[in-house]
């Protein structure tokens, strides 16, 4: 099932409003849905998307989805609507919480996404092999 851009967001904005709004404190740039697909150039075209991004930089901190990202994946993967809304809760639950390790200078998820790409580069050179 492929949601629209406007369904996506609007299933987004349900899900965000359950979490605590001190998670949001500091996101100036608040949380924005984009229309993009975003492939992690790393991996073979098609095979590892972008879903968000926690941004901390001149223009402020802000979290990104890709809402283009998660369509080509529930296209691929053939998603049910209750599958986008575990995907879209579980990727802004993430960015929260590297907005909030980077607000205590902390980096303990970063570490965790970098081991975890590592791991699956790993894995898709060894199948390709």
């Amino acid at each position: 099932m492929r949601l629209s851009f406007e369904q996506a967001a609007e299933l987004l904005d349900r899900l965000a409003e359950p979490f605590p709004e001190a998670l949001f404190d500091g996101l100036n740039g608040g949380v924005n849905v984009l229309e993009d697909e975003v492939p992690d150039q790393s991996f073979p075209d098609g095979e590892m998307y972008i879903l968000g991004e926690y941004c901390d930089g001149l223009l402020g901190r802000y979290i990104n989805l890709y809402y283009g990202s998660f369509a080509a994946l529930a296209e691929k993967e053939d998603w049910t609507e209750e599958q986008w809304a575990e995907e879209l809760r579980q990727t802004l639950s993430h960015e929260l919480t590297h907005h909030m390790e980077a607000r205590g200078g902390l980096h303990a998820l970063d570490d965790k996404d970098e081991e975890e790409l590592a791991a699956w580069r790993a894995e898709y050179e060894e199948e390709e092999a």
